[in-house]
């Protein structure tokens, strides 16, 4: 194990070149609520790894006792590895690949979102069988982290919330000065943008992946809801302050791109809010693969990425039976750098 910093290694964008994309075949039938559930969540996790094999090679990662399902449903579109698996996130359980002469990646500490499904024993080994796997060194900081709580600009800017990484269910010893050291440490950061807390996505405690993201060095999307009477309208105004008043690791002022979030009000199989985000997307090689939620902002948000990411095909794959589950399409996915 070592560190990141001391051995050369950085996290790049997630726009910089990609080997292939992880993914986990959905498992849980606690996060979907039903067997019904977890089924639709399959047939749209079978969907986004269709519609990202038309870029890169993906593999899925599969319990050995899924794997001729997750072979037939992904008819031929992914490469299976069979491991043991506790739930569907590749984003949070998978290793945070990094740059370098050679293969690395970090394996964050992980309790299951502040130990909110249990067990989560073969999530919290994943990474490391990953990183095994594709023979990668890996490193292996303090820090409980998932990689949706991350975002990085690959020229030393990362971008987190203080309502995940700050959460008494995760680093409760931590300060956000010792946070910020170790993220420094082990993905080269040198400057950490910080988003604030009061975020309704109970399920992940405000991931950023949710929130904003990097279209560029210097330039930030964030979703805006659609009435000041959301949950969340406070905390993303907040939030566009911060930023607002932001300079990235050299030095520059944070652009913010205003991605409106969908319309439509949903709830979860829980009766919670649906975390339905069209800043949940994933790039790929040479492409864009975003949310669609039947939802009249469907059109507008694709029309904002094709601005924000010119010269990348824009797929839409109806993502709603994923967000039941708590994550989104970006969530399911995991990149490992070229």
């Amino acid at each position: 194990m070592t560190k990141a910093s001391s051995a050369g290694l950085w996290m790049p964008a997630e726009w910089a070149a990609h080997r292939r994309t992880w993914m986990c075949w959905p498992c849980r039938t606690e996060a979907w609520g039903s067997p019904d559930g977890l089924l639709r969540a399959k047939k749209a996790a079978a969907r986004v790894a269709r519609a990202i094999s038309d870029f890169e090679p993906v593999v899925m990662a599969v319990r050995p006792e899924d794997a001729a399902e997750a072979a037939s449903s992904c008819g031929g579109s992914a490469e299976l590895f069979e491991t043991p698996l506790d739930d569907s996130w590749a984003r949070d359980t998978g290793p945070t690949f990094l740059a370098s002469a050679e293969r690395a990646g970090i394996a964050w500490q992980f309790n299951a979102w502040g130990q909110k499904y249990h067990p989560f024993e073969n999530d919290q080994a994943f990474a490391a069988h990953v990183l095994e796997h594709v023979r990668a060194r890996m490193c292996r900081p303090s820090l409980v982290c998932e990689g949706g709580a991350i975002h990085v600009d690959g020229e030393g800017t990362l971008m987190t919330t203080e309502q995940c990484l700050l959460n008494s269910n995760r680093n409760p010893s931590l300060s956000m000065e010792q946070v910020e050291d170790i993220l420094a440490r082990y993905t080269g950061c040198r400057r950490v943008l910080w988003l604030g807390s009061g975020f309704s996505d109970e399920e992940n405690d405000g991931h950023i992946d949710n929130i904003a993201c990097f279209a560029a060095p210097g330039r930030v999307i964030i979703g805006i809801p659609p009435l000041r009477s959301h949950p969340d309208f406070a905390a993303v105004a907040e939030a566009k302050r911060r930023l607002a008043h932001a300079r990235d690791a050299e030095g520059r002022q944070i652009e913010i791109i205003e991605i409106a979030q969908p319309r439509k009000m949903r709830t979860d199989w829980r009766g919670r809010l649906l975390a339905a985000s069209y800043v949940n997307f994933y790039l790929v090689n040479g492409g864009v693969v975003m949310p669609g939620f039947d939802d009249l902002e469907d059109g507008p948000a694709r029309r904002v990425l094709a601005d924000c990411f010119p010269g990348r095909e824009i797929v839409q794959v109806d993502a709603l039976d994923i967000v039941q589950g708590g994550g989104g399409i970006h969530c399911t996915t995991q990149q490992e750098p070229a």
